[in-house]
C-alpha cells in the first residue's frame, strides 16, 4: 500500500514523487528521441509523447512497489 511521506515538514503522497521523478526521466529521454528525429514517424507527436509519459511513469510505479 502506498503511504505518505514527510516532505519539508509536510505530508505528500507517494505518487507525487514518483511525478516528479517521472518527469525527469521523461525529459531526458523525450530530448534523445527528438534528436534521433523519431517524432517525425508519428501521426501525433503530442499524444506521443503524452503516451511516453503515462509509459514513464507506469514503469517507474510498478518496478519500486514492494
Amino acid at each position: 500500500m502506498l503511504r505518505e511521506i514527510g516532505l519539508f515538514g509536510a505530508l505528500a503522497p507517494t505518487l507525487l514523487l514518483y511525478f516528479l521523478a517521472s518527469i525527469l526521466f521523461f525529459v531526458i529521454l523525450d530530448r534523445l528521441i527528438t534528436r534521433a528525429g523519431a517524432y517525425r514517424l508519428v501521426w501525433h507527436p503530442p499524444l506521443a509523447r503524452l503516451g511516453l509519459f503515462l509509459c514513464v511513469f507506469s514503469l517507474l510505479v510498478f518496478t519500486t512497489r514492494p
